[in-house]
């Protein structure tokens, strides 16, 4: 049985930096969010092959505690973050990673997808580690989505296991007309579609 001093530092939030895209950002977990002690190693490829504009309009779906959305409102100090997620938890951590990070151009909102954004808002660049087991009929769905809501010449980068590799080339290639494969490691690939 766990002491109460080992219990209260188990719920204390947990705390790490790193140099995402080369910019040194501090965050903060817990336990119960993906990866909550490091960045992924599939966020962290994804984050390795993004081009932003310091300008770009961003949207980080299923922002988790915000590693993908801090880092793209740090490379794009001119444009607006907008990170997502349909766990309270993660929102509210992404909120505070937004706050220790003094990212004034970055917001978090919960929401299932793009189902409870503002219609009317359009992206840039969208980025998401997308997990594996949402299945097929979401990840289409996203899909769609992310290109109704990018502006044109907007870029969709995402990262999945290389399990998903072959559908999310054959959906991107139907969707935006193209797919490029920006990295394949181990076990993840990058991939990246243009509006």
């Amino acid at each position: 049985m766990l002491s109460q001093t080992e219990l209260a530092a188990l719920r204390a939030p947990i705390r790490f930096d790193a140099e995402p895209a080369g910019r040194r950002l501090r965050f903060e977990s817990t336990w119960g969010l993906f990866s909550p002690r490091e960045i992924d190693a599939g966020t962290a490829l994804l984050l390795r092959h993004l081009e932003v504009a310091a300008d770009a309009d961003c949207l980080d779906l299923g922002c988790g505690y915000g590693a993908i959305g801090c880092t793209l409102a740090a490379l794009a100090p001119q444009g607006r973050t907008l990170l997502v997620d349909k766990d309270f938890v993660a929102v509210d951590f992404a909120r505070r990673n937004i706050a220790l990070n003094a990212l004034p151009n970055a917001e978090a909102e919960l929401g299932n997808g793009f189902a409870d954004i503002d219609p009317a808002r359009r992206f840039d660049l969208i980025a998401s580690n997308i997990p594996a087991q949402v299945g097929r009929e979401l990840l289409s769905i996203l899909l769609h989505d992310a290109h109704a809501r990018l502006n044109p010449g907007g870029r969709l980068y995402v990262v999945t296991v290389n399990g998903l590799r072959e559908f999310m080339k054959r959906h991107m290639k139907d969707i935006f007309g193209h797919y490029d494969k920006l990295k394949q490691g181990p076990h993840h690939t990058v991939a990246l579609a243009l509006r």
